[in-house]
């Protein structure tokens, strides 16, 4: 390809809607365009990459016995209804109506349609296990898209759905395509972990999200170093205390007036109190009724826990009287002295009180008295009306591991891909059933797995860039190799030109910056695009019958003889191919 062909409108300065480098860059470089809030054009040198992501993915979800197809990305919403998350998906589900007033909803994923499928034709265990996916549009309506591709409202996903007669043979399936997972964003030169995870919307027992390693990533996660258990720390496992609770004599409590203070940086501030040494009272209403949840002053409340304690599908926090449940309710809380709540003299019998583990650490600590500006202070846990604790905070740096007792290590990432083992959650409701060898009739046992394609693209510039441009890893590239001629006639052109068709030949995929612009204009341009090896033709090189490469990714220069450049720069492609890096 020639540069001079190649639509790609860069931009000098950074636009200011951009929020993150991802999204700066892929602007800046001429990869994307906005049309809507988190709806983009994908441009060449964009839809080059996707291709190669997509050309990873279908490699290695065929290896491990998927097969592609394409479904329909307007979906009838008595499929959803069928499900049960017609209404449940909530308003990221775009709805709409067809001109004979039919519902329908754009897929922001695809089991509905894939279990109608499947059902359709699949009757008996001899045609299973089948595992079918499929690479295309979706649309969530995000209330705050941002971070361009990271959390957009239209993307590119590749979701695949497992089918199998039984457990055991899901379990195998959901290996393979872990395994498969594994092997691809290895592919894709990616810095990344698997991890344990909530299942969130899409349901099912168990589930890992993969996920990229970078700075400015959404997702928080743990990993022992000990034991290498990895969780997101909405799901991480906390070491449980043993032993009884509060050791030292209660009663001693006193009431002390603190007008205005209700947050817990208040009242620490205002009682000369370490975070740490302050209860927290969180009200919280759910359809298993009202709770009060205590945690330590310094610790974070995880609803994905406290949600798993409870048995509650929906959680409500509480910071005043105001506002209605869900179905509509008038808040239970109503009266409550919200800002000074505590477990001592609630004085409410249907509010059922939680404790989360932290909250066994406290002694001579203050809590919320109930009363309107007022805490009580040198409380002890035998004061409290509570006889167990539970697992029900945010993991963090620090925290014991809730396999092994180590130290957990606290990193950002980006979920690029998440595995699900959903079991019967839409098969049974669903009715997609088989007929097993006996002739009985049974429920198929499902998986569910998506890859981000897009974000990944976006994700890959986050772990790899710098104040010049993307370092993209080679896999992924635009192009692998750029040929740079500091002239545009006589001899630097003509050996450009030569190298350009001799890497060709070699199976390189190779541009060539034909341009007319000046020597500087071409770097900067190589650089921000982020071409992995970039190969400079000049004067001064070939006077010493050289050209001069350079490594992308390290910033790494060097004068190459003319007629070994061809195979150095074939060695640092297929190099970078393995995911080595230079």
């Amino acid at each position: 390809m020639r540069m001079s062909l190649v639509h790609a409108p860069t931009l000098k300065e950074t636009p200011k809607e951009a929020e993150v480098p991802s999204h700066a860059l892929l602007l800046r470089a001429g990869f994307i365009r906005k049309e809507a809030a988190g709806i983009y054009s994908f441009l060449p040198l964009a839809m080059r990459v996707l291709k190669k992501i997509e050309t990873i993915i279908r490699e290695e979800l065929d290896r491990a016995g998927a097969q592609e197809v394409m479904l329909p990305t307007v979906q009838p919403a008595e499929l959803w209804t069928e499900s049960g998350r017609w209404e449940k998906y909530g308003p990221e589900l775009l709805r709409f109506k067809d001109r004979k007033q039919a519902e329908f909803c754009y897929a922001p994923t695809a089991e509905e349609v894939m279990v109608a499928l499947v059902r359709r034709d699949v009757r008996s265990y001899r045609q299973l296990p089948v595992n079918l996916y499929q690479i295309a549009n979706k649309f969530r309506d995000e209330i705050r898209p941002r971070a361009g591709l990271m959390r957009g409202r239209e993307f590119v996903m590749k979701d695949a759905y497992s089918f199998d007669a039984d457990e055991a043979g899901a379990s195998r399936t959901y290996q393979a395509m872990y395994d498969a997972y594994v092997r691809i964003f290895e592919r894709c030169g990616l810095a990344f972990r698997p991890v344990e995870a909530d299942t969130g919307a899409i349901g099912g027992s168990r589930s890992h999200e993969f996920q990229v390693l970078a700075e400015t990533g959404e997702d928080s996660i743990v990993s022992c170093p000990s034991c290498s258990y990895t969780a997101n720390v909405e799901k991480a496992e906390l070491q449980r205390p043993t032993g009884p609770i509060g050791n030292a004599p209660g009663g001693k409590f006193t009431s002390i007036s603190t007008p205005g203070k209700k947050s817990i940086d208040d009242v620490s501030t205002f009682l000369s109190l370490p975070k740490d040494h302050i209860l927290k009272s969180i009200y919280v209403e759910t359809d298993k009724g009202a709770f009060l949840v205590l945690i330590r002053g310094d610790r974070e409340l995880n609803e994905i826990k406290l949600r798993a304690r409870t048995g509650a599908t929906w959680v409500e926090f509480k910071v005043g009287a105001e506002g209605r449940t869900p179905d509509g309710r008038p808040p239970t809380g109503a009266g409550l002295a919200f800002g000074y709540l505590g477990p001592i003299g609630l004085g409410r019998n249907d509010i059922q009180i939680l404790a989360d583990d932290s909250v066994r650490t406290l002694s001579n600590f203050a809590c919320g008295s109930n009363v309107e500006g007022e805490h009580l202070i040198s409380v002890e846990l035998s004061d409290l009306p509570i006889t167990d604790t539970h697992d029900l905070g945010m993991a963090g740096h620090g925290d014991p591991c809730g396999r092994c007792g180590g130290q957990f290590a606290f990193f950002r990432g980006i979920e690029v891909g998440h595995v699900f083992f959903l079991g019967t959650r839409y098969s049974e409701p669903m009715g997609c059933r088989f007929l097993d060898k006996d002739g009985q009739e049974r429920a198929m046992v499902m998986g569910c797995y998506g890859i981000g394609v897009s974000r990944i693209m976006a994700a890959a510039i986050e772990q790899n860039h710098d104040g010049h441009g993307m370092k993209w890893p080679v896999p992924l590239a635009p192009f692998e190799v750029a040929v740079i001629p500091l002239a545009a006639d006589g001899t630097i052109a003509e050996t450009a030109d030569w190298l350009y068709g001799d890497l060709r030949a070699a199976g390189i995929d190779v541009i060539i910056d034909d341009r007319p612009s000046r020597a500087g204009e071409k770097f900067a341009d190589a650089d921000l695009i982020g071409f992995p090896i970039q190969v400079m033709v000049g004067k001064k090189g070939l006077e010493q019958g050289a050209v001069e490469l350079k490594v992308r990714a390290t910033g790494a220069r060097d004068l190459v003889p003319l007629d070994v450049a061809v195979q150095r720069i074939r060695e640092l492609v297929i190099a970078g191919r393995r995911g080595l890096r230079s």
